[in-house]
């Protein structure tokens, strides 16, 4: 059983999204394979990838990638999101990146995308850096100050966690979501006479930090919601997800004349089928990025989900053989794909903990996928390992 990247691409395919059923900061093998595996799409005519880290950090990575600006430490530092530039699969996918494109023509030079807010389950920042590097872009000396505040106010656990302490649904947050709509007009209505005076990436890269800052607004605005807890905490995943997807959508808009685009993010965010958790005591459901893309896209989005055997990293055992991951287990001796169809019926598994974050595989998911990424063991594979 196993079959290459390339069976998964067809003639259709826009994106192609690799799901993981952890995070790498607690099991970095699928970054590893990733890593390997759009090394083989990029042969193939895929000239960007896309991953689950804040898509404004990301363009840093983006110009040291294409163009060489700054360095990788920086390049890796300031870049990403979440921690995840600590990790040492990303640091090789970025240096690999840069040495692919040296020398190479701009048209069929890799690029690198985030495509995530830059939120967490408990805080969200100020959307004031974007909304203000828009207003640069625009020549605009807008006073968003005195109806920002402090970015503390914005940015501290409590305007996430306790909506009565949400400034995002305020008088001055519901006129900075005026504003930021109004300069979003303005950026398309001016787009002729922008991109002459600056160039077409330039006034991408503005889009890109005005839709982020008005992200933001909205992510606030749901936290401040006073509505059943689980209610209110389902709407935040929710709209997590939905700017997610607007993000992905962009990046093609972008990336269309230059070929497809490989996305890579928790399993949660990429699969067809209703996303749901449970936290804190709550039973939480929402429609993922890839749900909400794939519903507008159709066959130009393909996805293959992630699944693991066992892993020291996580302190994961060996699956029972009833499970899905049992019968993936017995047939992959390191890691590799196969058809999701190929996959039989089989009992989700239980033998996790919360703590180690792991989602297994069940049958929506199964069902709703093109393929699965199956790793036997966390250990970290040797290039073309299966």
């Amino acid at each position: 059983m196993g079959q290459e990247i390339r069976d998964f691409v067809t003639p259709s395919c826009e994106l192609l999204a690799l799901g993981e059923p952890v995070h790498p900061t607690r099991e970095p093998a699928f970054g590893y394979i990733r890593n390997e595996l759009f090394a083989s799409l990029a042969s193939q005519g895929f000239r960007s990838i896309a991953l689950e880290t804040d898509r404004v950090a990301a363009l840093a990575v983006n110009d040291f990638v294409q163009d060489g600006a700054g360095t990788l430490d920086t390049a890796t530092s300031e870049g990403f999101s979440h921690s995840f530039g600590d990790l040492e699969p990303n640091r090789q996918l970025v240096a690999w990146m840069r040495e692919y494109n040296e020398g190479r023509p701009t048209e069929e030079r890799l690029a690198f995308h985030g495509f995530d807010a830059p939120t967490e389950n408990t805080s969200a920042p100020s959307p004031r850096r974007d909304l203000e590097y828009a207003c640069n872009y625009l020549g605009l000396d807008l006073d968003l100050a005195s109806l920002l505040g402090t970015d503390e106010r914005w940015s501290r656990q409590e305007a996430i966690l306790n909506p009565a302490m949400s400034p995002g649904d305020n008088p001055e947050a519901a006129q900075l979501r005026a504003i930021a709509d109004d300069l979003l007009t303005s950026l398309y209505a001016r787009a002729p006479e922008l991109i002459a005076a600056t160039s077409r990436a330039d006034w991408f890269r503005a889009r890109t930090h005005l839709t982020a800052g008005l992200g933001l607004l909205r992510y606030h605005k749901q936290s401040a919601q006073r509505i059943e807890e689980s209610a209110r905490i389902s709407g935040l995943l929710a709209t997590r997800d939905a700017l997610m997807a607007q993000n992905l959508l962009d990046i093609r808009t972008i990336e269309e004349q230059r070929g497809p685009t490989l996305v890579f993010a928790h399993n949660g965010h990429l699969q067809r089928n209703l996303s749901s958790m449970r936290m804190a005591g709550m039973d939480l459901d929402w429609y993922s990025a890839g749900a909400i893309v794939g519903s507008l896209l159709g066959r130009r989005y393909s996805v293959v989900v992630g699944s693991l055997g066992r892993s020291e990293a996580l302190g994961l055992g060996e699956p029972e053989p009833n499970t899905y991951e049992g019968f993936l287990q017995r047939r992959i001796t390191t890691w590799g794909l196969t058809t999701a169809a190929a996959v039989p019926a089989a009992r989700k598994r239980t033998d996790t903990r919360p703590e180690q974050a792991y989602s297994p595989l069940d049958q929506a998911i199964v069902d709703a996928a093109d393929a699965v990424l199956h790793v036997n063991a966390s250990a970290t594979p040797t290039p073309g390992g299966r």
